[in-house]
């Protein structure tokens, strides 16, 4: 990988608040043309990050720089690069759809009929054009977060920062984005992703950093970070509280986590016939009978709550 591959490069990126501490030296790159997506538990620092490299926020200490470009002393350059999207955008919710792209457009110096030609694009790659002639008020959420991104991207920028933007849509509006995400990638885009919900960064994203603390905790493929703790789960579920509290006070640290409602027990298998031997050894040993079994593939969420000990949670406050 060379200079010219890296778009977005971070050093050592220090932030604080007064005695707190939030980013302690973040490490990151990312190549031209791909996407990586920066997970962590509420509070680990991500929306602060990219705060910081769309310099929205300064910072403390550290090196970070967008197409070549330092975020502190060539704001403006990075500013002529890039695009941000978050859970709510610059979009005036009086004005219609077509009058926000038109209007941003004509901030970003685009002439009049400029300006015009890019929000009728724009509009038919969101599928807002039905809507395009509505108030942005009337919007439903997918809609609207739609219509965000597309603000965010009136000028065509290089290099995308998404900050969450599937936070609060239903499913298939979810989808929807994915599918807009994932174009803009095909057509050379690079982007960085935080993102609530580990399946997103499954399905989108080609590295994965995860920080929690404000540090870099671990980092690659979904495949690698799967790998590296285990290559299966064994999930086992129980007919009464009385067999299911056995069961956790018996297999104890072999447990990744349990289930109070569905009363489920879940332990992480590094060799599958040994692991899952021992597993039932144990729980016959103590004469602890389970209702069913089954062996799943990791996933993200494992490797999350493996490395964090936490679940997401995204109504928590973020950082």
């Amino acid at each position: 990988m060379t200079k010219k591959d890296v778009v977005i490069e971070v050093e050592g990126l220090v932030k604080s608040y007064g005695d707190t501490e939030v980013l302690k030296g973040i490490d990151l790159t990312v190549e031209r043309g791909t996407m990586l997506a920066l997970l962590g538990p509420n509070g680990a620092g991500k929306t602060t990050t990219v705060r910081i490299l769309s310099t929205l926020l300064g910072f403390n200490a550290g090196a970070v720089s967008i197409e070549g470009h330092d975020v502190r002393s060539e704001a403006d350059d990075v500013r002529s690069v890039i695009g941000l999207t978050g859970q709510s955008a610059a979009v005036d919710e009086m004005l219609t759809g077509r009058e926000n792209l038109v209007m941003m457009g004509r901030l970003y110096h685009l002439t009049k009929e400029s300006a015009k030609a890019r929000a009728e694009e724009l509009l038919e790659d969101f599928d807002l054009v039905k809507a395009a002639g509505r108030p942005a008020k009337t919007y439903s959420g997918g809609m609207r977060r739609r219509l965000d991104l597309a603000v965010s991207l009136i000028a065509t920028p290089p290099v995308i920062f998404l900050d969450e933007p599937t936070t609060g849509l239903d499913p298939r509006s979810r989808i929807a984005m994915w599918d807009i995400i994932n174009k803009l990638k095909q057509n050379g885009a690079t982007i960085l992703l935080t993102t609530q919900y580990l399946e997103e960064a499954d399905q989108l994203a080609d590295q994965i950093v995860v920080i929690d603390g404000g540090k870099v905790i671990a980092q690659g493929t979904a495949k690698q970070l799967k790998a590296k703790i285990g290559k299966d789960r064994l999930e086992l579920t129980f007919a009464s509280d009385k067999l299911f509290a056995a069961a956790k006070k018996a297999l104890g640290k072999k447990l990744l986590d349990s289930d109070d409602t569905e009363r489920t027990v879940t332990a992480l298998l590094k060799d599958t016939n040994v692991d899952v031997r021992q597993v039932l050894d144990i729980l016959a040993k103590e004469d602890i009978k389970f209702e069913s079994m089954a062996v799943h593939k990791p996933t993200l969420d494992d490797v999350f709550l493996s490395l964090t000990g936490k679940q997401t949670d995204s109504s928590e406050e973020k950082a």
